[in-house]
């Protein structure tokens, strides 16, 4: 048998509990051996909820109690729920977990800690929400040199675009429809600013490359800066704008890490992600491309994946799973500006003044654009020498181009 702890009973925590008693003779079945659910930790009272009875205060119960082998952490951020991870783990529990802030800052050191203590430390519901992507970029592809990862990897600022593009919903409009429909949270800065798909393109470079990647590593830009004319221009020439997270291994073995609106034609498969899905691309030198899709938040997806790990957690008891990886350091990236793409470029310069800059641009046009603005793809180059090319020039917009 084993028994679970639940450390928060917020939206992922209580779809955890739903489907563990749910899906209990199920579970149990696939286990070989009962799994329940026996605390939720939290700091508040929940006196009208079937799990009322579970519901406790106190870390150091769940810590003592020689009964508890696995613990769910759905607390989120990196602070109470690194110390109550670390004591967990030190106490020989396992540890699951959709924190991927946790994961992505520390997620290096909490795996030391548990192959320490001979528990599992599993995180598939960090990235991605129920979408199974950790544990086939581990082990479906695991004969694969992976050489990059492309994806939209948070459903809210998917919305958001898809939204502006759809309905041409203004950024704010299109942001405060997300909030009204519980997609966006009151304070959307991790979003909306990139924050969020930093934090998952750590997790899963660090995992495809085999070194910790840091957030700090990775240059992040979010959707703010995106407008409708932007969306326009990008239709004109048959692309989409998405914001992507992508990691790169360079032909120095180095990983460029990044999060920036990119255009994406309307023929590749990630221009037709919409609303709240994600979508992750991985290019292998055996296997091409393969793309995972589905629901990448939510309440009960993200549960199913939680469950999942809990199920693994449980069967493999004496023999505990390491989806891990090595010390990162800063040896392990280099910064964004040496990869070379097309970019998107927008402004109140003329045409001729790009032309003479680039000396080959593709103008956009766009129905109704003001007297004096210009919209044009250039051709393939590094970020440092676009703003070398660019410098005496005023810019509303510059985005990446995904090449085709």
């Amino acid at each position: 048998m084993s028994k679970v702890a639940i450390l928060g009973f917020g939206v992922v925590g209580s779809g955890v509990a739903e489907v563990l008693r749910q899906n209990g003779p199920h579970i149990d079945q696939k286990v070989h051996a009962p799994v329940e659910l026996k605390y939720i930790l939290d700091v508040r009272d929940f006196p009208d909820s079937p799990f009322a009875p579970l519901v406790i205060h106190d870390f150091s119960i769940i810590e003592q109690d020689p009964e508890v082998d696995i613990v769910v952490e759905t607390i989120g951020g990196a602070k109470i729920a690194r110390e109550f991870t670390q004591r967990a783990l030190t106490a020989g529990k396992s540890v699951v977990t959709s924190n991927k802030e946790l994961v992505a800052k520390h997620g290096c050191e909490l795996m030391e800690l548990a192959r320490k203590h001979n528990v599992s430390y599993l995180y598939e519901a960090s990235v991605g929400g129920g979408i199974p992507i950790i544990r086939p970029l581990k082990q479906c592809l695991a004969a694969n040199e992976i050489t990059e990862i492309c994806g939209i990897l948070n459903g809210t600022t998917n919305y958001i675009l898809t939204r502006m593009i759809r309905a041409g919903l203004g950024f704010d409009a299109a942001l405060k429809e997300a909030q009204q429909n519980g997609y966006a949270e009151a304070d959307p800065t991790a979003d909306v600013e990139g924050h969020d798909a930093c934090r998952k393109i750590c997790i899963l470079a660090s995992l495809a490359f085999g070194r910790h990647i840091y957030p700090e590593q990775v240059s992040t830009e979010g959707i703010r800066g995106v407008s409708l004319a932007d969306v326009a221009y990008a239709d004109s020439c048959g692309r989409k704008i998405k914001l992507l997270g992508r990691a790169i291994q360079g032909t120095d073995g180095k990983i460029r890490a990044f999060v920036e609106p990119h255009l994406v034609s309307g023929e590749n498969p990630l221009a037709g992600v919409e609303d709240v899905f994600n979508a992750i691309t991985v290019r292998g030198n055996a296997i091409g491309d393969v793309m995972f899709y589905g629901r990448g938040a939510g309440k009960l997806p993200t549960a199913s994946a939680v469950v999942a790990d809990v199920m693994d957690a449980a069967r493999n008891k004496d023999r505990p799973k390491y989806l891990d990886w090595g010390p990162g350091g800063e040896d392990v990236t280099m910064p964004s500006e040496d990869v070379t793409s097309r970019w998107y470029i927008r402004t109140e310069s003329s045409t001729d003044t790009l032309r003479t800059a680039f000396e080959d641009v593709i103008p956009l046009a766009r129905p109704g654009a003001p007297g004096g603005e210009t919209a044009v793809l250039t051709p393939s180059m590094t970020r440092n020498e676009l703003e070398e090319k660019l410098a005496q020039v005023q810019l509303q917009a510059v985005f990446r181009v995904l090449e085709d």
